[in-house]
């Protein structure tokens, strides 16, 4: 890299540098150009960039040979913008804090300038730009926050202690990032692999599971707020390739009161279970296909092909269905991939380098702790590693690749604003009737009674050997995340050992140790 640099008392920067910060800015303004009034916009904004002092200023006033801007259409430039505008604040606050909040309040200034027509009040879709634009802002500044000093394990003796016996109750590996008012602790416990003594990478990638779904849930929410779906329209007048009830809306999807079979397999108070494709809970015939492709239409198919588990909005069950038919509205009304409207709206905003929306790839990034299988095959316990799996299986119903890294930084944006709007996040965090004892559901997330008369927003996930937790505050400032690698079943052995374990978090880090049980869910 050329390492030609302008330089102040305290900071250096190479010329990669310099590009990144003048593409963010300048691209932030071509964003709002290309939303809005072009010359406005330009003049307005440019005057704001090129007024900034100091070394930000310095280098801004550069700012025409090596602006890296190839889109043509506003998505494109999007793609190339949000994640800029979070690597230049990332960049900055490593070399110089005060920096990145000139930078922050630079661009600030120049995109609320260039929102400003000749007369009125900026148009919809500029002022939905604006808003993307300083949320980038705002959760570089979220991420940039993590990097303060991490408390040994000792200084929250319980916490490890906790960690330890969750281990003793039957898992191979657990970890812990709690963020709250007495800073951040990270700890862990057990093995990162079965017959080894490393423990798990307290970073390390996991498949997330069922947490999948807030992640798929805020985007819809992104798109309600864009324009481009309506919530409480039939799902039906999106995906017409199907024969879906017309009085399933998008909301009934999201808050799983569709009634529409669940793909994994229904179980029915009285018993009865219907199977569904093979799962983690078929045993040797689940690992046997466990790398097989599963279009999210055949899924779907399989779905509608069965009984309704009851008519809808009348109900609430957990169905793995309603977030596939989610991935594939996504998809209709973007033209794109989910994992390209993800990385659009939620990976580069947020500058979530660690997370994947893998759709069929096979491994995990580096490091990661190993997730196990147990079965019978032919009268013989076996028990075997799966931690490469296509888990085109669950689909959008739980894919995603995370850390707790990443876990934290999503869910503590999301919780203070930073991804939608505010009246689509209190329709997010409005809890539905669910049944289990001191838990609703929103829209993509579980809403929990502590007890003690708080709340906590959170969503776990397990995927075959392999588990997420996810809590916040209602303000997403006191956070915590987890990791756990076990060996799965068909039984679903640790169900119950891994919902005391997250209610034991719970109530260490939310309530002091002293909340009443409650029932945490999958």
């Amino acid at each position: 890299m050329n390492s030609t640099a302008i330089a102040t008392s305290t900071t250096t920067l190479s010329d990669q540098d310099k590009s990144t910060l003048r593409t963010a800015a300048y691209g932030a303004l071509s964003l709002m150009a290309a939303t809005g009034t072009p010359h406005v916009a330009a003049t307005n904004g440019s005057i704001a960039l090129t007024s900034a002092t100091g070394l930000v200023g310095h280098v801004l006033a550069a700012k025409s040979k090596d602006i890296q801007l190839k889109g043509k259409t506003v998505a494109e430039l999007a793609d190339q913008v949000l994640p800029a505008l979070t690597s230049a604040v990332h960049l900055l606050e490593r070399h110089d804090p005060a920096e990145a909040d000139n930078f922050r309040g630079t661009v600030r200034i120049a995109v609320d300038a260039a929102a400003q027509p000749h007369h009125g009040e900026p148009g919809p879709a500029t002022a939905e730009m604006a808003r993307k634009i300083i949320a980038a802002l705002d959760a570089a500044g979220v991420a940039g926050a993590d990097n303060g000093t991490v408390a040994a394990g000792p200084d929250r003796p319980q916490l490890q202690k906790a960690l330890d016996e969750i281990v003793a109750s039957g898992f191979a590996g657990i970890t812990l990032r709690v963020h709250d008012e007495r800073g951040e602790w990270v700890g862990s416990a057990g093995v990162s692999r079965l017959g080894e003594t490393a423990k798990p990478p307290t970073d390390g990638h996991v498949r997330i599971g069922s947490n999948t779904k807030t992640f798929t849930a805020t985007l819809v929410l992104q798109l309600v707020a864009e324009g481009k779906i309506g919530l409480d329209d039939p799902a039906a007048h999106y995906l017409t390739e199907f024969e879906l009830d017309s009085r399933i809306t998008v909301r009934m999807l999201l808050q799983h009161t569709s009634g529409v079979f669940n793909f994994t397999g229904e179980y029915y108070e009285d018993g009865t279970v219907v199977p569904g494709i093979p799962a983690t809970t078929a045993g040797k015939e689940w690992v046997d296909n466990r790398f097989e492709t599963y279009q999210p239409e055949e899924l779907v198919r399989l779905a509608l092909s069965k009984p309704a588990r009851f008519e809808p909005g009348t109900g609430w069950s957990y169905s793995n269905t309603n977030y596939v038919l989610a991935r594939l509205l996504i998809e209709k009304v973007t033209g794109r991939p989910v994992a390209q409207e993800m990385q659009r709206l939620i990976f580069g905003p947020l500058g979530l380098s660690g997370t994947v929306a893998p759709t069929t790839q096979t491994e995990l990034p580096e490091p990661h702790a190993h997730a196990y299988y147990r079965y019978e095959d032919a009268g013989r316990e076996k028990t075997v590693d799966v931690t490469s799996q296509n888990p085109s299986w669950i689909s959008s119903g739980g894919d995603m690749i995370s850390t707790t890294q990443d876990l934290r930084t999503f869910i503590s944006a999301l919780m203070s604003g930073k991804l939608l709007p505010a009246e689509l996040l209190a329709e997010m965090c409005a809890p539905h009737p669910t049944g289990i004892p001191n838990m609703g559901y929103g829209l993509g997330v579980f809403v929990q009674d502590t007890g003690l008369g708080g709340t906590v927003v959170t969503h776990n996930g397990g995927a075959a050997g392999h588990a997420a937790l996810m809590y916040s505050t209602p303000d997403g400032k006191k956070t915590l995340t987890g990791t756990l690698n076990y060996a799965d079943d068909a039984a679903m052995s640790l169900a119950v050992p891994f919902q005391q374990a997250t209610q034991r978090l719970v109530d260490e880090v939310f309530c002091g140790g002293q909340a009443d049980p409650a029932q945490p869910t999958d």
